[in-house]
């Protein structure tokens, strides 16, 4: 049987019938990433990591635009990273799960649970170091990172709680080394009594310690019961007490810091008792 078709025709059919090809085999290629991903996810919530990670490799290897199966194996890759441990194969496994997130954020740059799982593992990385040199260079990264989460996700209360901390971390080493240097002990009321050591110490980390404060407060702001905010609240501002020039103002830091402290008591009660309540909640059914 002759071809009848006019020769454009009969490539314009077979084009079609190739791009009809490719759509199928695509179409097949993301039915295996999402029956991979869904594997994946059963495993994942099993806490089996290593079989998890595999799945959503193999989802990626089939749909390499498939965004959530990279962030599921970047975050498989994290949930089996422990922070501090030297060893190769735990270090790889950090290394992993960064390249992976960096990934997402190249394609997607205010991917918020990237931002929020690089700068958490910033964060951990920088508590697990036994040098106070090494924690601080890593605080600082970590303190940038959740500076870009707070910018995409503005109502993000524990990126601010985190800048919070981070600024007391690399505040309270001075404090105390000053506290130290003037001679007080630990239970010496203030304000740090040699006025050059207080001066110095104010000229140098006083405006550190208000960002963290700041930081805090908007925590708090946004979640009205975040009793660990609080109780950060309570060491920066009582520390902030013996950096002042007479009594009155050191003795005003002191009942804003006491206060702080009975709210966060008052938020722990609350926390309790809606605790309580779900779980009595979850007995009746």
């Amino acid at each position: 049987m002759f071809n009848l078709l006019k020769p454009h025709v009969r490539v314009i059919s077979t084009a079609l019938v190739t791009l009809g090809l490719l759509v199928f085999a695509s179409g097949c290629e993301k039915l295996k990433a999402r029956d991979a991903l869904n594997k994946g996810v059963a495993a994942y919530k099993a806490t089996k990591y290593e079989e998890a990670a595999r799945k959503f490799r193999e989802a990626i290897d089939a749909d390499p635009t498939f965004e959530v199966a990279r962030l599921y194996l970047a975050t498989s890759y994290m949930s089996q990273w422990i922070p501090g441990a030297d060893s190769p194969e735990n270090k790889a496994m950090a290394k992993n799960a960064e390249d992976e997130f960096q990934k997402v954020l190249s394609v997607d740059p205010k991917n918020k649970l990237a931002t929020e799982s690089i700068a958490s593992m910033r964060y951990n990385q920088a508590n697990a170091f036994t040098s106070l040199e090494d924690k601080l260079r890593v605080m600082d990264d970590a303190k940038v990172w959740y500076s870009k989460l707070v910018e995409i996700d503005p109502a993000n209360s524990k990126a601010y709680y985190s800048l919070g901390v981070i600024s007391w971390s690399k505040w309270y080493p001075k404090y105390k080394a000053a506290r130290e240097a003037a001679k007080m002990k630990q239970e010496d009321p203030g304000p740090i009594k040699d006025k050059k050591i207080r001066e110095e110490l104010k000229a140098g980390y006083a405006n550190l310690v208000e960002e963290g404060i700041g930081h805090l407060n908007k925590a708090v702001e946004i979640d009205k019961n975040y009793d660990d905010a609080m109780a950060y609240l309570n060491l920066l501002i009582r520390e902030r007490a013996d950096l002042a020039d007479n009594p009155a103002d050191y003795t005003k830091d002191i009942a804003t810091a006491d206060n702080w402290v009975a709210k966060a008591l008052e938020a722990k009660k609350i926390k309790a008792i809606e605790l309580e309540k779900a779980a009595k909640g979850i007995k009746k059914n």
